[in-house]
C-alpha cells in the first residue's frame, strides 16, 4: 500500500500543479471572456473524449499485462504532455495534446485496481480512503505551488509538472512491485475494451443497479465544478493563479483529512452505505454555498463545510468494488473510469456553456454561480436514488458477486 500511495501522492501533485494555470494558457490565444471560455471547453472535450475511449482499454490490459506496466506508459504519456503544453504556441497545439495525454493515461482507474488487488473486501473501503488522502495531498501541494509559479510565468508548472512525471516514472520503474499475480490474469479482449461494453459490464454487476446512475451524477457534479472552478472564480472575485491555487490547498486539506483521519473511524460506527448518502447530502449543500458565495473568503468557508463529503467517494468506491470478480477488478475500475470519463466529456460542454451564457454579468454576481447551482441538484438528485436503492437492497450490495 505505501508504495501505490507514493505513486499516486507524485501523480496528483503533478496534475495539481496544471490546474490554476491552464485556462489561463488557453486565454493566451483568445480575447474575451466568451473565448476562452469556449475554448478551454474544446481543450477539456478533446481530454474526456480521448479518456473515455482509452481508460477500458488500458483497464483490460492492466488484468492482461500487470498494473505496473500500464501505470508506466500513464506517467511517461502525462510527463510528455505537460512539456509539450508548456512549449504550446497555439491554440491547436493543446487540444491535439490533450487528446494524446487523454488517450494514454488512466492512472487513476489503475491504482484503484491496484489497491483492490492487495486488499481484501472488508478493508477496501479504509483502504480507498487511504488512496483518497493521498489524492487530497496531491491537491494540496499541487495547486498552490502552481498558483505561486504561475503568477511568475504560466508555463512554468508544467515544466515542473512534466519533471515531476519522469520522477514517477522512475519510481514506477525501479521501486514499485506488481500486484497482480499471474494466475489472477486474464486474456485481452477487445469486445469487453470498448467503453460501451465495459459501460455494460458495470451496470451487470450484482448488487449495483442504479448505482451506477449515482456515480454518473456524481462524477458529472464534481467534473463540472473541476471545469467551472478557475474561470468561475476569475468571473466572480477576480481570482488569479495565485488565489485558485490556495483555495485548492483548502479543498485538498479538507479531503485528505476527511478521508485519511475521520474515514476510518466512521466506519467503524457507520455503513459505507450511510457514508455514502450522507457525504451526497453534504455536498449537495457545499454546490449551493459555491455558487451563492458573494466573496472570496466564503468559498473556504463552504470548503470547510465540506469536511464530511469526502467519504462518500470512498465508500461508493468499495461497494463497487466489492461487488466485482477479483480477477476482473482492472475491468471493473475502468469501467467506473470509463463512466468517469463519460461524464468529463459532458460536463464541460454543460458547465461552461452555462458559464458561457452568464460571462458577460458584472464581477459579483450571483448568476454566475449558475454551473454549481446545476450540480447542487446533480448531486442531490444523486443522494435521493442512492438513499432509496440502500433501503431496498440491504442485502445485495457490498457482497461479491
Amino acid at each position: 500500500m505505501p508504495f501505490i500511495m507514493a505513486a499516486v501522492l507524485i501523480d496528483m501533485i503533478s496534475i495539481g500543479l496544471m490546474v490554476p494555470v491552464l485556462p489561463h494558457i488557453v486565454g493566451r490565444f483568445t480575447h474575451s471572456n466568451d473565448e476562452q471560455t469556449l475554448a478551454f471547453l474544446v481543450v477539456t472535450l478533446a481530454f474526456g473524449l480521448a479518456n473515455f475511449m482509452g481508460s477500458p482499454v488500458l483497464g483490460a490490459l492492466s488484468d492482461r499485462f500487470g498494473r505496473r506496466p500500464v501505470l508506466l506508459i500513464g506517467f511517461a504519456g502525462l510527463a510528455l504532455s505537460f512539456f509539450v503544453t508548456a512549449a504550446a504556441t497555439a491554440l491547436w497545439m493543446l487540444v491535439a495534446v490533450r487528446l494524446f495525454s487523454g488517450a494514454m493515461q488512466s492512472n487513476i482507474s489503475i491504482a484503484n485496481a491496484y489497491v483492490a488487488d492487495i486488499s481484501t473486501p472488508q478493508d477496501r473501503a479504509r483502504r480507498f480512503g487511504q488512496l483518497g488522502a493521498m489524492f487530497g495531498i496531491g491537491f494540496i501541494l499541487g495547486p498552490v505551488i502552481g498558483g505561486v509559479l504561475g503568477d511568475h510565468d504560466v508555463r512554468l508548472p508544467f515544466v515542473v509538472a512534466g519533471c515531476l512525471a519522469v520522477v514517477n516514472w522512475c519510481y514506477g520503474f525501479f521501486v514499485l512491485p506488481e500486484s497482480l499475480p499471474l494466475e489472477r490474469r486474464r486474456a485481452f479482449d477487445w469486445r469487453r475494451a470498448n467503453p460501451v461494453a465495459s459501460l455494460r459490464g458495470l451496470a451487470a454487476l450484482k448488487g449495483v443497479g442504479s448505482l451506477v446512475f449515482v456515480i454518473g451524477l456524481v462524477s458529472l457534479a464534481q467534473f463540472m465544478l473541476h471545469m467551472s472552478w478557475v474561470l468561475y472564480t476569475k468571473f466572480k472575485f477576480g481570482w488569479g493563479p495565485g488565489e485558485v491555487g490556495w483555495s485548492l490547498f483548502a479543498v485538498g486539506v479538507v479531503s485528505a483529512f476527511s478521508q485519511g483521519v475521520l474515514l476510518k473511524p466512521m466506519l467503524a460506527r457507520f455503513s459505507p452505505q450511510q457514508l455514502a448518502v450522507t457525504g451526497l447530502l453534504v455536498g449537495a449543500l457545499s454546490y449551493l454555498g459555491f455558487g451563492l458565495a458573494t466573496q472570496g473568503w466564503m468559498m473556504y468557508i463552504v470548503i470547510s463545510f465540506g469536511l464530511l463529503g469526502g467519504a462518500a467517494q470512498a465508500a461508493m468506491q468499495s461497494i463497487i468494488s466489492n461487488a466485482a470478480d477479483p480477477s476482473r477488478q482492472g475491468q471493473t475500475m475502468g469501467a467506473v473510469s470509463s463512466l468517469n470519463s463519460l461524464m468529463a466529456v459532458v460536463a464541460p460542454v454543460i458547465a461552461l456553456e452555462l458559464l458561457r451564457w452568464v460571462a458577460h454579468r458584472p464581477t459579483g454576481d450571483w448568476l454566475i454561480g449558475l454551473p454549481f447551482f446545476v450540480c447542487s441538484a446533480l448531486q442531490f438528485t444523486a443522494a435521493v436514488v442512492a438513499a432509496r436503492f440502500f433501503r431496498s437492497h440491504a442485502t445485495l450490495v457490498a457482497k461479491p458477486a
